[in-house]
C-alpha cells in the first residue's frame, strides 16, 4: 500500500460547496480569531465528553516549531500529491520555506471522532467523524450542547495561514475496541486546472489520507500511530480517547508565539472560567493548559483573578439562595435564573483580552450563558455612580429554553439576537433583557436622585440639564457606537421653569448644556402658570401677585443610561424614565445629532440626511404609543422612550414633561 497522499475534490455532476462558501459561514465577527478558536473548540471539546464522565475534560493548546528531527517528515509527507499551484494550494509553499510553525488545540477525556468514515454510510448517531471531517452545517445531536449547527469547525481553518490541519484522534469501535486515526484537511478556495484532457473545475477541498480507494479515508491503527509519530504528535496512551487538531502556520495577529501563548490563557479564563470552577464540592469539570514550545503558560485562576472574581461570586449567587427566577408574563415562560454583585473597588486595569470584550476600566456587565454553561457573551448595563464600584451579573437559561436561546446565537456562539426569531421566542428574550435591566436597577438604586456616572448632587433645590451623546446604530445588530464624556452642570432652578429637558450619555457622564433664560411669569403654553410650585418647595405668585395654590413641579427621572435594543429588525435605543410627580403630564422628544470628531449639535438635517426619530412611547408592559406628544399619569411606573437613531452619528435624548393643565 503507498503512504498518505493529498486528493483535491473535482465538482461533481451534482454539485457541491465551494470551498469560499464554507470559510465565510462564520460571517464577520467582532472577536478575533485566537478568541474564536478558543470558545469554539473548547465547545466542541464540551460537547464531546465522555458519557458517563470519568473525570473532568482535559483540554489544552500547544504551539511549538517542527524540530530538525521531524522537519523532512512533514515535507515528504505532506508535499506527495499536492497540487502544484501555490495560489491555489499555499500549503506548498509553506512546508518549503522557513520554519513550520505549528498550533495544536487537544482534547482527552473525550469520544474522539468515532462512527463511520464516509458520509453514505453515517445513517446511526454515532458520526463524529464526518461530522467534523466530511459534513458541513449538520445539526447538533448532543443535548445542551453548547454547538448548534458545526460552523464553529471552520476556524481552525481561518486560523491556518494555508486553510490546513492535521486531525489525529482516538475513539471506540462498534467492536468495543480503539482505534487510532488521522487524516489531513484543506479548505482554500475554488479553481480550475489546466488538464491533459481539458480544464477542470475544483471546489478547494483537500483531504491527505489513504487514497486507495474511491474516498480519502484516515491512517488507521499502526499505520496511523506511526505517521503521527514521525511527525511528532504526541501519542494517545492505551485506552485514552480524544482529539487533537493541529493547525498549520497559524495567524497570531502579529504576535510573538510567547505573547500568543499569554493572551490565549487569559481568554481562556474569560471565556470558560464556569468551567474551571469547583462549586457545591463538585470538582471543576475542564482543566486547561497552554504551552508555547514546552513552556507552560498559567490560565488564570478566575476566584483569584479581577474582575472575574466577581463573576464567580454572581455564579454563586444565581445558584444559591441569593439568585433570582425571571419570568415571562406574556406569553408566561420561566426563562432562567440571575444572580448580580455589587462592590466597591478599584479601577481595572484593561488587557488586551477584556478590552475583545469591551470591558475596560470599570465592570457592570452581566454574564449570560445557556444551560451549558459556556460564556455567550458579557452584556453591559447601566455604570455605577462612581469609578470604585463595580457590578458582575450571571444569567444561565432555563434547559425548557436551550433551543430557544441557541437559534437566537449567531454561527459564533457570542450574542443573543431576538431579531432572529419569530414570536413568541423573539419576546422571550427581548423580555430576559428586560428583566436583567430592571434586576440592575433595583441593584444601583438608579430611581433616585442619584444617577450613574454623575456625581452626587441634590437635586431638592436645583434642576438640571444635561446633555449627553449615544452612538447610533445601522441596521441588524448596530454598528460602533460612539460616546463622549462630559462634564456635569447644575443650575438654580426658575419660576417659569416648568420643563426639565434632560439628555443622558451613553458613557453615564453629562455634558453641560446652556440653560433658557426665564422670567417668572407664565409661558405661552401655559407651563409655569399660577400655583405651581417650583422644586425648592416654594410658591409661585399668580398674575395677579396672589400666591396660588402650592404644587410640585413635573419633573424626570431617568432610569439609568440609554441602550440599544433590537425590534423587529431594526436597532433602537431606549431610554427608560419615570414621572414621580402625581397628576397627568405631557412628554415629548428632544432629538438631535452630534457628527463623531466636530462636536456641532444639528437638530435640523442637511438635505439627504436623517435624524433620529421617535418610534413611541412604550408602557411596563410592552405597549407603544406612537404619538409625539404623550399624556402620562405620575407614579412610580417606568416609561421608555424608543427612538431610531441615525446611522453614522452620536444621538442626544432627552425628554421634556410639562404638567396638563385642568379646567
Amino acid at each position: 500500500m503507498t503512504g498518505p497522499r493529498w486528493f483535491s475534490q473535482p465538482y461533481p455532476p451534482e454539485g457541491a460547496s465551494a470551498a469560499e462558501g464554507i470559510r465565510n459561514q462564520l460571517g464577520r465577527p467582532e472577536l478575533d480569531l485566537l478568541t474564536i478558536l478558543v470558545r469554539e473548540s473548547a465547545q466542541n471539546s464540551w460537547d464531546a465528553r465522555l458519557a458517563p464522565p470519568s473525570g473532568p475534560v482535559d483540554y489544552r493548546i500547544d504551539m511549538w516549531t517542527v524540530g530538525p528531527a521531524h522537519t523532512l517528515a512533514w515535507r515528504e509527507l505532506l508535499l506527495d500529491g499536492a497540487p502544484a499551484g501555490a495560489e491555489d494550494f499555499p500549503l506548498r509553499e509553506t512546508l518549503r520555506h522557513g520554519p513550520i510553525r505549528v498550533l495544536a488545540v487537544s482534547d482527552r477525556g473525550t469520544r474522539g471522532l468515532g462512527g463511520p468514515t464516509r458520509a453514505d454510510d453515517a445513517v446511526g448517531s454515532d458520526r463524529d467523524f464526518v461530522s467534523f471531517i466530511r459534513n458541513i452545517g449538520e445539526p447538533r445531536d448532543t443535548a445542551l450542547g453548547g454547538g448548534t449547527y458545526g460552523f464553529g469547525k471552520g476556524i481552525f481553518y481561518l486560523l491556518s495561514k494555508p486553510g490546513t490541519v492535521l486531525v489525529h484522534s482516538r475513539c471506540r469501535t462498534a467492536q468495543g475496541g480503539y482505534e487510532t486515526r488521522l487524516i489531513g484537511c484543506t479548505l482554500w478556495r475554488s479553481y480550475v486546472a489546466d488538464e491533459p484532457n481539458g480544464n477542470r473545475r475544483y471546489t478547494g477541498r483537500h483531504w491527505w489520507g489513504n487514497t486507495s480507494g474511491t474516498v480519502v479515508e484516515p491512517l488507521v491503527g499502526q499505520e496511523a500511530e506511526t505517521t503521527a509519530q514521525r511527525l511528532g504528535l504526541k501519542a494517545f496512551s492505551a485506552e485514552e480517547t480524544g482529539t487533537t487538531v493541529v493547525v498549520i502556520d497559524p495567524n497570531l495577529d502579529e504576535l510573538e508565539p510567547p505573547e500568543a501563548a499569554d493572551y490565549l490563557a487569559e481568554t481562556i479564563t474569560w471565556h470558560l472560567w464556569p468551567k474551571m470552577i469547583s462549586t457545591a464540592g463538585k470538582p471543576s469539570s475542564m482543566r486547561f493548559s497552554v504551552t508555547c514550545d514546552g513552556v507552560q503558560y498559567p490560565v488564570p485562576d478566575p476566584r483569584e483573578t479581577r474582575p472575574l472574581n466577581m463573576f464567580v461570586a454572581a455564579y454563586e449567587a444565581m445558584t444559591g439562595s441569593d439568585g433570582s427566577d425571571l419570568h415571562c408574563l406574556k406569553p408566561k415562560r420561566y426563562l432562567g435564573r440571575l444572580g448580580l454583585v455589587k462592590r466597591i473597588m478599584p479601577p481595572l486595569e484593561p488587557t488586551r483580552a477584556s478590552r475583545m470584550l469591551d470591558i475596560e476600566d470599570l465592570v457592570h456587565h452581566v454574564c449570560l450563558m445557556r444551560p451549558a454553561e459556556l460564556v455567550v457573551t458579557y452584556r453591559p448595563g447601566p455604570k455605577p455612580p462612581s469609578v470604585n464600584q463595580g457590578y458582575a451579573g450571571v444569567f444561565r437559561a432555563d434547559e425548557a429554553m436551550d433551543e430557544i436561546y441557541a437559534k437566537a446565537e449567531p454561527p459564533t456562539h457570542d450574542a443573543w439576537h431576538p431579531q432572529s426569531l419569530d414570536r413568541p421566542e423573539s419576546t422571550f428574550v427581548q423580555t430576559t433583557f428586560r428583566r436583567i435591566a430592571e434586576a440592575q436597577e433595583s441593584l444601583l438604586s438608579l430611581g433616585g436622585v442619584a444617577r450613574a456616572g454623575a456625581s452626587n448632587v441634590a437635586l431638592g433645590a436645583a434642576s438640571s440639564l444635561f446633555s449627553g451623546l449615544v452612538g447610533g446604530a445601522w441596521g441588524i445588530g448596530g454598528a460602533t457606537a460612539y460616546s463622549k464624556p462630559g462634564s456635569t452642570a447644575v443650575r438654580a432652578s426658575k419660576p417659569d421653569d416648568t420643563e426639565e429637558n434632560t439628555k443622558r450619555s451613553a458613557s453615564g457622564r453629562p455634558v453641560a448644556k446652556a440653560a433658557p433664560s426665564g422670567t417668572g411669569r407664565p409661558a405661552p403654553d401655559g407651563t409655569g402658570g399660577p400655583g405651581t410650585l417650583d422644586t425648592d418647595g416654594q410658591t409661585f405668585p399668580d398674575a395677579s401677585g396672589s400666591s396660588g395654590v402650592a404644587r410640585r413641579r413635573p419633573r424626570v427621572q431617568y432610569v439609568g443610561d440609554p441602550y440599544y435594543d433590537d425590534r423587529d429588525d431594526a436597532s433602537v435605543l431606549i431610554q427608560a424614565f419615570r414621572l414621580p410627580v402625581p397628576g397627568a403630564q405631557r412628554v415629548r422628544i428632544d432629538l438631535a445629532v452630534t457628527l463623531p470628531g466636530t462636536g456641532g449639535r444639528e437638530t435640523d438635517p442637511p438635505i439627504g440626511a436623517s435624524m433620529p426619530v421617535l418610534l413611541g412611547w412604550e408602557d411596563d408592559e410592552g405597549r407603544l404609543n406612537a404619538s409625539e406628544a404623550y399624556i402620562i399619569e405620575g407614579g412610580e411606573s417606568v416609561w421608555h422612550a424608543v427612538v431610531r437613531p441615525a446611522p453614522d452619528t452620536m444621538t442626544e435624548i432627552g425628554i421634556k414633561v410639562e404638567a396638563v393643565r385642568t379646567p
